[in-house]
């Protein structure tokens, strides 16, 4: 049994809320942010919708999307 590649559709009537699209994060170079893993930092690069570059101190990384762990402050 194989799983559709269609989504499947939400009916006006159901009584769960309709799946809405995650949000796209917005990074800017120079803006201060926070990882899970590494913690603060400040954007140096930005490449729209593929990846960020956080300078975190004594560490540069490269951050791909989707950016899970990673938020504005």
């Amino acid at each position: 049994m194989r799983k559709s590649p269609a989504p499947k559709r939400h009916l006006p009537t159901s009584p769960f809320l309709a799946p809405t699209a995650p949000t796209s994060k917005q990074f800017t170079v120079g803006s201060r942010v926070t990882h899970d893993v590494y913690g603060l930092g400040r954007v140096t690069a930005v490449e729209e919708g593929v990846a960020v570059v956080v300078d975190f101190g004594s560490l540069e990384a490269r951050i791909m999307s989707p950016y899970n762990k990673l938020s504005n402050l």
